[in-house]
């Protein structure tokens, strides 16, 4: 059955291709939420750029027709698109507490509006899409079905770990560990209820007769084969090395050039960030694998924002960076201070500064990265759970040829009020990435910085 859905100003401000993604239903959009979009236009954030973007496409269907009496979205799906008045009759029909006819009581009342015609006439069920908890609340209220807008959601509880287990024979594992590789066809069949093994997914071999006895291997999708996962020297990684099992997953797709893009996902302290960091300082400095390692992160505040910070960009850039900063200090340093002194070295700031100045190492905020064409670089994006679908995706096509790019952060630390654990872009990467051979993902669950840490990421 047909619906007719209202669309609030925030959809599409998060989407602005949601105006053609409801197929063969009918969309209204209220007056006020293109008056709302007007307001955004010259917003030089993403929000005015969807909102541009907006104007651009329904300026586009009003070629069609009018688009007061509704036009043709699409010619296959026949869905159509009106933009309706709020009338004051109908506004005076919501309670008293919501005739104050601000922006979202006149969707409420469009909304309902439409419902009200289904009732007297023919008209389709009647949806107010929006990503306002509130205002879904109040439509609940009047008696109208609110949903949020979920066409780039993913339940975060249902996330792709990246890693999987296997249980074995001891000979198939010595076969691995002897030949470099073991058909998955010769081997016992994962339990019914077991997802499918995705491309360059962790797997971790179990002896069925001792399973203290494990193999740590990948999944080579192409040749449907599991390849044993190579030894890393910690002479490599200078002060690094894989504590757990997750983070010796994380390690073998960062020090793989032909995986192009990693995803490492994790609560605080479980290594993330500094484990991008080792990789790309040793692929760089030491391999040249890379010509340089960039390092970015949304800016973003934890909190109530400080306000303007003084100097040029890269003073004012600083208290942004300085978690890179600290871990850059410590890859760099030396494990005993005392020596390193002796010896005449040089501080870890002075070290990665140096590294700064040969042009091996940028550290820049995200904001200037659009228009960019970044090729045959490392490079690191921290924090980006705070990042929208659509920025993401304009990231990833920054990326140049013989450029590596890796997403860190924690899902459950969002700073950004636009985006929750299930619509923010790190998760969304995640889901869309799976299976593809030029991508991996390992979700980190045990938290490496400290027993105080770890405890306070479980129980806080």
């Amino acid at each position: 059955m047909k619906k007719t859905f209202v669309l609030d100003t925030n959809v599409l401000l998060h989407d602005p291709r949601a105006l053609v993604r409801f197929e063969d239903n009918n969309v209204v959009i209220p007056i006020e939420v293109v008056e709302e979009i007007d307001r955004f236009k010259r917003d030089s954030s993403e929000k005015g750029r969807n909102a541009r973007q907006v104007s651009r496409l329904l300026d586009g269907l009003r070629e069609k027709g009018n688009l007061a009496e509704g036009v043709e979205i699409d010619p296959i799906a026949h869905g159509q698109l009106k933009v309706v008045f709020c009338r004051s009759e109908t506004l005076s029909q919501l309670p008293p507490e919501l005739k104050s006819g601000n922006g979202d009581n006149n969707i409420l009342a469009v909304a309902l509006e439409q419902r009200l015609q289904g009732v007297m006439g023919s008209q389709p069920p009647v949806i107010l899409v929006t990503k306002d908890t509130n205002l879904r609340i109040k439509a609940d209220a009047v008696g109208l079905i609110a949903q949020d807008y979920t066409s780039d959601k993913v339940a975060i509880a249902d996330l792709y770990p990246g890693t999987a287990e296997w249980w074995v024979s001891a000979a198939q594992m010595a076969q691995l560990q002897r030949e470099g590789s073991l058909v998955v066809a010769e081997l016992p069949p994962l339990p019914p209820d077991a997802p499918l093994l995705q491309a360059n997914e962790g797997v971790t071999l179990v002896d069925t007769a001792q399973p203290g006895h494990t193999l740590l291997a990948r999944y080579c999708a192409a040749a449907a084969q599991l390849r044993p996962l190579p030894k890393v020297s910690r002479a490599k990684l200078g002060r690094v090395s894989a504590r757990n099992r997750e983070q010796t997953f994380a390690l073998d797709l960062l020090l793989d050039a032909s995986i192009q893009l990693v995803t490492l996902v994790g609560k605080a302290g479980t290594g993330k960030t500094l484990l991008a960091l080792a990789a790309g300082l040793h692929q760089v400095a030491d391999d040249h694998t890379y010509e340089r390692l960039l390092v970015t992160r949304p800016v973003i505040p934890l909190g109530k924002d400080i306000g303007f910070l003084p100097g040029d960009l890269q003073e004012k850039m600083g208290p942004w960076m300085q978690p890179i900063v600290d871990n850059l200090d410590y890859l760099l340093g030396s494990d005993d201070p005392g020596q390193a002194q002796a010896r005449g070295a040089r501080s870890a700031r002075n070290n990665w500064l140096d590294l700064k100045s040969m042009g091996l190492l940028e550290v820049e905020a995200i904001s200037y990265i659009r228009g960019r064409s970044i090729p045959n670089q490392f490079m690191v994006v921290d924090e980006a759970q705070n990042l929208t679908p659509h920025e993401v995706k304009t990231i990833v096509t920054r990326v140049g040829e013989g450029t590596k790019i890796v997403f860190t952060g924690d899902p459950y630390q969002i700073d950004n009020p636009y985006v929750d654990a299930d619509s923010n872009g790190l998760t969304w990467l995640v889901e869309k990435f799976k299976g593809q051979e030029l991508a991996g993902h390992v979700t980190l669950r045990k938290g490496e910085r400290s027993a105080l840490a770890e405890l306070a990421a479980n129980l806080l």
